[in-house]
């Protein structure tokens, strides 16, 4: 399956476990309740998490660390919560690894969800990869302060 990160085209290698079976073997990206459930198991592995929009980020503060990635799911493109648990992670508890927008992500969200610190991004099935690809330059102009840009415009000049 084929991903953008970090504005790029990419094959990526992760794998979501819906948590029924057995774990792959390899990077997993397993759901917040798998995780708090199974964490003795899953010690040791290069670990990606999934929050929904309705998880707290405060109950995974002490643990960023151990994931190599966080996939944020957009149930609806309707729902801006992980823009806010993005922002969340970036600023306030200084994530620094990759922040990944799954589920219902399309191309009019991607350059906003940059601005709130997203890195990478599963595109919608069915939506052409390479046209969301160019939703990274539909803006040249950015006024406010945001995670890809700590200096307002006016400070710029």
């Amino acid at each position: 399956m084929q991903i953008i990160k970090d504005k790029a085209i990419v094959e990526d290698h992760w794998i979501h476990y819906s948590g029924e079976g057995d774990l792959p073997k390899g990077d997993v990206i397993v759901s917040f309740d798998y995780w708090a459930e199974n964490k003795d198991k899953l010690s040791g592995r290069r670990l990606g998490l999934r929050l929904e929009p309705d998880s707290l980020v405060k109950n995974i503060q002490s643990d960023l660390d151990d994931f190599a990635l966080i996939a944020i799911n957009f149930p609806s493109f309707n729902d801006g919560r992980g823009y806010s648990i993005a922002k969340i992670l970036r600023d306030r508890y200084g994530y620094a690894g990759e922040i990944r927008a799954v589920g219902d992500v399309m191309r009019d969200q991607l350059f906003y969800m940059q601005r709130c610190g997203f890195n990478a991004y599963e595109i919608k099935a069915g939506r052409d990869i390479q046209d969301a690809l160019k939703a990274f330059d539909d803006f040249s102009v950015k006024y406010q302060t945001s995670s890809d840009e700590p200096l307002p415009l006016y400070r710029r000049r």
